[in-house]
């Protein structure tokens, strides 16, 4: 088993989109004023390693915690814009190379649970009209193998309402035979 962290950290004055929140991460108490060290953190939403649910781009549409955690992970693969007919069904798809909406109508008949890597935000915005989250954000998606199937983990965290969450994303490569 091979694993890859495919998420930026999350610092202080880390570059956001123009217009979101800038990230603080501050120290609020320390060892030696409270005998534990704790972290104060203010940021987007949309900061770092990200996914993406409906509401973020369409009004009255699913938000975070009205999904099923089944919609954060699954088998997934590395594809490449310009190979569209290898672009497997069923399965999370991954971009290494920006993605815009030339890609919607393939996607959208193979409807993968999730898309990720550089995507334009006219491509996300189509997708998540028709209920496909998408994660943004992430880093070294070079990494992991073509044509090579691997668990993708991108769990956010539960806000009531939300439109969007930081995520940890991990691609997990095994056996063949462990994933189908």
């Amino acid at each position: 088993m091979k694993i890859f962290d495919l998420s930026v950290p999350i610092a202080d004055g880390m570059p956001v989109y123009p217009g979101d929140p800038e990230v603080r991460v501050k120290v609020a108490h320390t060892y030696e004023s409270h005998t534990w060290e704790l972290r104060h953190l203010s940021m987007g939403s949309h900061s770092g390693t990200h996914m993406d649910v409906p509401s973020h781009m369409h009004a009255g549409a699913a938000t975070l915690d009205e999904l099923p955690l089944e919609r954060f992970f699954g088998v997934s693969r590395l594809v490449r814009v310009e190979e569209e007919l290898a672009w497997p069904n069923g399965r999370g798809l991954f971009f290494v190379e920006s993605a815009g909406l030339e890609c919607f109508k393939r996607l959208a008949a193979l409807s993968p649970p999730f898309v990720g890597g550089e995507l334009t935000e006219e491509l996300e915005r189509a997708l998540l009209g028709i209920n496909i989250i998408t994660y943004t954000g992430l880093q070294g998606l070079e990494r992991l193998p073509a044509d090579t199937d691997f668990m993708f983990y991108g769990f956010p965290l539960r806000i009531a309402g939300g439109d969007g969450s930081p995520v940890r994303a991990v691609a997990v490569i095994e056996a063949a035979e462990e994933l189908s």
